[in-house]
């Protein structure tokens, strides 16, 4: 044996050699010299090894759990949804392998960082302000360019040298994260904590904790109630055993001369002797040590631990009783400080730069009120009493089969000309949306925003709730009753650019150009304005993962829609033409950082909340939207086929009705080589009027007031295209339908958000729900798209799969198609209205008319007789089905037949 032979720290009293294939519990056992001990597991059997080579170091052992299995690995095809496709494009199926090459160095970089997504999604726990239970308030900031940060506000009279970072790694990292510690302040007559671990309980059970514990007493009780004997072993320092060795050798008691101090024995002796004077004691409950001598190099370090006292000794549960006990609760915190920063304080971020002083608002603020009444803006501290934190009443819904979402807008809501609040939509619009059908809403401008007249698309503050619209709680409140109501909750989140607000927003957030965004001309949108974020940089992808997890965990919304995805994917930020050519989708302008973010994020949020629903809203149709990232997809459920609204207001304004093209409207409404199964569709877009254009309202309902004559004629119209082109739409989508505020009621206005042009009006900035009092056109459009929704909701339309179009014919205009046992016709001539009309159906049997876009509490004509809502198939071939129906189609009219008794032949 070497001489180097290392003690056992105890004395085994029932030792027992492990089995071949024993584990020991202790991963780490240690040594009194302070070597490295390098028993290890492998495969479940012990294997003792002298040479460091042979294990692998502590951080690769961790990535190596990170990284994907082989088994994993293996399972990925990075250019798989090509075939599915049906696309062969080498030079696209080769930027697929790079992108996914790309994609494991970004994850070994983010994994190096963070443990995984779930970590690296994590910021919002310790960045920004946060109460800490050792009476404090701790706040992270993310500024690499900063040379000094600090905290300036109500709390310490704005002052920049009150509340700073400390210097060097205690105040910040090399990464450019600076911590800030705001100590609670003692009141008058209060003396400091005896115990540096002393915690407040300030949440859960708040009041838990004030009873007067004696903390001497309680100690004494974990002693006497807790521990057995054997043990505890108390020390009063953590130095006192090495001042007891000290003593030993050179104190004066110790040995003075060569010749006192005798021959030393080697280690192998020393440990035989102290091993012979040790008793075995059963009442020792420490875990049992010894060494495995099996006569070869190295065994000395092969200590193993008694399976039976390693085992009862990690039995014991740990004295948590006794620790909750010892904290104190909220009412004995406030009796003994006061808090550093109180709710609802204002501050925010001070740094000095290369560049000067700066002021910014912190980039994790939860809520903000920017540049209130013409005052500077500045962060909101929201940390109201434990008593008065908002407690969510309802679960979330179940995810239906198919949405129908509801497209709104929080501040232009109400019906009076002024900015509506988070309270007013919950009681007056959530009710209309349930009535109407609706399982889904997506809310628009959410995210704090400075330009009200941006309609909340140029974001300053991420982690914000709009100000203008009430607190966060208030926000809290809308969700939970949209979830009371079985109405899923979304929002339309903006990471594809953000507000160039150096103020407010994140732009020259720490002096530097390059903190979150790019450099040059690529860090600024062509022609919005706004800042590109840096999606290569990993303390970026950081933060917009957070982001996303934040809101789901904290406002517990059940989906984003991830706007304009152009901007982000292509360096033109999608302003240019696009021919449909695969080349476009892999040339030197499309952004392979941003690809990798949202594969980042969709695997994120669908491995850590398996039912969140991500849209994609991407003009250019990027491939692969909605495949599975394993497959080379980017992982969406939904992507929003912007080219419908587009063609049907084209129509409207460029086309007269005698001329529209059956076969063009269909070749946009059923994209073959497209997925239609995850396709939202909506017929009109909210851009179309908020851009300065015209709703199809306006459009169709309003040139009553060029001329009067006619009226009727023109109404009729208006109602009728207006009709027919919402259930097309609608009965031709995926597994998703979209229809934005007020558009189920035909509202007659555009949206005008106010600005400068319009001297701040908010004429247009409204919704007219007192439409819907009357008992004319616009109550009769409600009816109607009501009663299209329950399509749906009684019949699950858009769960039946991809509609089947058998019979579209430019000359008479009519369009007919079968989706599951539905028959859908459509007539849009505007004069002809046909007596018989023979389609082909598959099934034969009897047809029942339950949907009619001609009745007259829809605002039609009723032309339909009652003995023309049933119809039977005959056995004559028609658009290549064995069977057929003659129906009479009124012009500009739309019917739904629903097969309701099969005959067999």
């Amino acid at each position: 044996m070497p001489s180097s032979l290392v003690l056992a720290p105890a004395t085994p009293t029932h030792f027992l050699l492990p089995p071949k294939d024993w584990c020991s519990p202790l991963s780490d056992p240690f040594c009194l010299n302070g070597s490295v001990p390098v028993t290890q597991r492998w495969r479940g059997k012990w294997k003792c090894s002298s040479s460091a080579q042979e294990r692998p170091a502590k951080s690769q052992q961790k990535l190596a759990r990170r990284i994907p299995s082989r088994k994993a690995e293996s399972d990925v095809d990075p250019v798989g949804f090509l075939s599915k496709l049906g696309i062969s494009d080498r030079a696209f199926a080769q930027f697929l392998r790079d992108r996914h090459k790309a994609l494991k160095d970004r994850r070994f970089e983010l994994y190096s960082r963070f443990i995984d997504l779930k970590e690296a999604s994590a910021g919002y726990e310790i960045l920004g302000m946060h109460r800490h239970r050792e009476h404090r308030v701790d706040y992270m900031e993310w500024a690499p360019g900063a040379r000094y940060c600090s905290l300036v506000g109500d709390f310490n009279e704005w002052s920049p040298t009150e509340n700073s970072a400390r210097e060097g790694h205690l105040g910040h990292d090399d990464f450019g994260y600076w911590s800030i510690i705001l100590e609670d302040k003692l009141r008058d007559g209060q003396e400091p904590d005896e115990y540096y671990f002393q915690e407040y309980n300030y949440v859960d059970d708040y009041d838990k904790g004030d009873n007067a514990v004696n903390v001497e007493e309680l100690l004494q009780r974990v002693n006497d109630e807790y521990w057995e004997p054997g043990e505890l072993w108390s020390r009063n320092s953590r130095l006192e055993m090495v001042a007891k060795l000290y003593e030993q050798m050179f104190g004066p008691n110790g040995p003075q001369t060569e010749e006192e101090l005798g021959e030393i024995p080697d280690a192998e002796t020393r440990y035989n002797e102290w091993k012979a004077s040790q008793n075995n004691d059963s009442t020792n409950k420490l875990p049992s040590f010894d060494i495995i001598d099996n006569g070869q190099d190295g065994d000395i370090y092969s200590v193993a631990a008694d399976p039976i006292s390693s085992e009862n000794f990690r039995a014991k549960k740990p004295p948590l009783p006794y620790w909750i006990e010892m904290r104190k609760g909220r009412k004995a915190w406030l009796k003994k400080y006061m808090p550093a920063i109180s709710h609802k304080s204002r501050y925010r971020v001070y740094f000095n730069t290369p560049e000067g002083d700066l002021e910014r608002i912190p980039s994790w603020a939860t809520y903000v009120l920017p540049e209130a009444e013409g005052k500077q803006s500045y962060a909101v501290h929201w940390e109201p009493p434990p008593e008065d934190i908002y407690k969510w009443s309802y679960k979330r819904p179940k995810v239906p089969n198919s949405l129908r979402i509801y497209e709104c807008h929080v501040g232009i809501s109400g019906l009076e000309p002024k900015v509506s609040s988070f309270d007013e939509f919950t009681t007056k619009v959530l009710p209309h949306i349930k009535d109407a059908g609706y399982n889904a809403i997506q809310l628009i401008g959410i995210l704090e925003h400075r330009d009200y007249s941006s309609v909340g698309y140029k974001v300053t503050n991420f982690f914000a709730v709009s100000s203008r619209f009430g607190t966060p709680d208030d926000f809290k409140k809308l969700v939970d009753e949209a979830h009371g109501l079985g109405i899923l909750v979304f929002i339309d989140i903006v990471h594809s650019y953000a507000s160039a607000d150096e103020l407010v927003g994140l732009s020259l957030f720490d002096g530097s150009n390059d903190c979150y965004f790019h450099s040059g001309k690529r860090g600024h949108h062509k022609y919005w304005g706004t800042r590109m974020f840096k999606y290569g940089d990993v303390d970026v992808l950081h933060f917009l993962l957070s982001n996303l997890k934040w809101w789901v965990t904290e406002y517990q919304i059940d989906g984003f829609q991830f706007h304009s995805l152009a901007s982000m994917l292509y360096t033109h930020n999608g302003f240019a033409t696009f021919s449909g050519a695969m080349e476009e989708y892999c040339n030197q302008y499309v952004d392979k950082d941003a690809l990798i973010y949202l594969i980042l994020a969709n695997e994120m949020l669908h491995e850590l909340h398996p039912d969140i629903i991500t849209i994609a809203e991407d003009v250019t149709f990027y491939p692969g939207l909605c495949e599975s990232t394993t497959q080379g997809g980017l992982g969406f459920d939904y992507w929003v086929n912007l080219s419908i609204p587009e063609m049907w207001l084209w129509h409207l304004e460029n086309v007269p009705d005698q001329e529209w093209s059956m076969s063009k409207i269909v070749e946009v409404l059923v994209n073959k080589q497209k997925s239609n199964f995850n396709m939202l569709s909506y017929a009109e877009n909210h851009n179309q009027s908020i851009s300065g254009g015209r709703s199809f309202a306006d459009i169709l309902l309003n040139k009553e007031k060029e001329n009067n004559d006619g009226l009727d004629d023109i109404l009729f119209r208006g109602s009728s295209l207006l009709k027919m082109i919402k259930l097309i739409t609608f009965t031709t989508c995926g597994r998703a339908y979209l229809n934005f505020m007020g558009n189920e009621f035909a509202h007659p206005n555009r949206v005008e958000f106010p600005m400068a042009s319009n001297n701040f009006s908010f004429a247009f900035a409204n919704r007219r729900w007192d439409l819907l009092m009357d008992k004319g056109v616009h109550n009769n459009l409600f009816n109607f798209d009501k009663d299209m929704m329950s399509l749906d909701k009684n019949e699950s339309m858009l769960s039946r799969g991809p509609p089947s179009v058998h019979h579209c014919n430019d000359s008479s205009m009519v369009i007919s198609y079968i989706r599951g046992a539905f028959l859908f016709i459509f007539n849009f001539h505007p004069e002809k209205s046909y007596e018989m009309y023979r389609v082909g159906v598959d099934e034969a049997g009897e047809y029942q008319i339950i949907l009619n876009s001609d009745d007259i509490r829809y605002g039609g004509h009723g032309e339909l007789k009652s003995d023309q809502c049933v119809l039977r198939t005959s056995a004559k071939r028609a658009d290549g089905y064995r069977n057929s129906l003659r129906l009479a189609l009124p012009r500009r009219s739309a019917q739904v037949y629903k097969l309701v008794r099969i005959l067999r032949i």
